[in-house]
């Protein structure tokens, strides 16, 4: 897998390995010069297969927003903040633009300008919020939670896509304890610890909302923690757009296009299955709309 999450697949000519080369001294002259960086002004956490690529990239066509660096990677996270820790602040700071090329930009634009990234394994990951306050305390924070058994089975649809699942849904779940097994410990333990099976086999337990959220908000005051659920996003994106630019204090605006990235259409979860599993998360949908003071309508 490449830092960011996908499955790496060598430069297949001479020019895509050009291309690749180029991106390495990109990345290498943004870490030397990391001392000269901004920070994410907000940060959208998750959930993974609920809506996260599709919220970033509509933020992207907003005039007061701007992308990483560089912005022909069109990279929408880090992976900083969980997998990618042990790279250092600086491989993180040169993400970001210059301080000064922020300024002149804001400059042009005449007010000022936000950036920030999207990563979906950031709600779940046990280190992932005490490491964002420390490093970007003034930042806003947006979830996207999805009902559970659905962002499930999404999780499992992309990870057979990308060949790092081979066993059929039902028994990808039976599997998921035992690859699960200590997993969260070791994480906890040890703060440099990776774990392939806590990020990307995860399917039931990533939708378990309660653990991830009560780390942000004790990380960060309610006020800077906006919570939206996937359906919303699905079903009326203008407006669920509209809440966002609210709570990022930006101007209306309206996209030239909010069309769904990175969507895909799967096959139905047999009823049963999804009775059961949602049976078994009932506990923490429960504790979730405990938490938010509302229903998620999921069961």
């Amino acid at each position: 897998m490449t830092p960011y999450g996908a499955r790496y697949v060598p430069p297949a000519n001479r020019a895509r390995a050009l291309r690749a080369g180029v991106r390495d001294g990109l990345r290498t002259f943004g870490r030397l010069t990391a001392g000269l960086r901004t920070g994410p002004d907000y940060l959208i956490i998750g959930t993974k297969r609920g809506g996260t690529t599709s919220l970033a990239r509509w933020l992207l066509q907003h005039p007061d927003v701007r992308p990483l660096f560089p912005a022909r990677e069109t990279r929408k996270g880090t992976y900083y903040l969980d997998v990618n820790y042990h790279r250092g602040l600086a491989w993180y700071r040169s993400h970001f633009p210059t301080r000064l090329a922020r300024e002149l930009a804001q400059q042009r634009q005449g007010g000022p300008l936000l950036i920030g990234e999207a990563t979906p394994y950031y709600l779940y990951h046990p280190h992932a919020a005490i490491r964002a306050r420390q490093l970007a305390p003034r930042a806003k924070v947006i979830a996207l939670l999805r009902n559970p058994v659905d962002r499930a089975h999404g999780h499992w649809a992309e990870r057979v896509r990308q060949g790092v699942e081979r066993l059929p849904f039902d028994q990808a779940l039976t599997a998921e304890p035992d690859r699960l097994a200590g997993e969260e410990a070791r994480l906890v333990a040890d703060p440099a610890y990776v774990s392939f099976a806590h990020q990307h086999h995860s399917y039931v337990d990533q939708g378990r909302y309660a653990r991830g959220l009560e780390r942000w908000f004790a990380a960060y005051p309610r006020d800077r923690v906006l919570v939206l659920r996937s359906e919303d996003l699905y079903a009326d994106p203008a407006a669920v757009y509209g809440a966002v630019l609210g709570f990022l204090d930006l101007d209306p605006h309206v996209p030239d296009e909010l069309s769904g990235w990175n969507r895909t259409t799967n096959d139905p979860v047999d009823p049963a299955l999804r009775e059961r599993l949602l049976a078994a998360l009932d506990p923490d949908i429960l504790a979730v709309e405990a938490l938010l003071g509302r229903s998620m309508d999921w069961s």
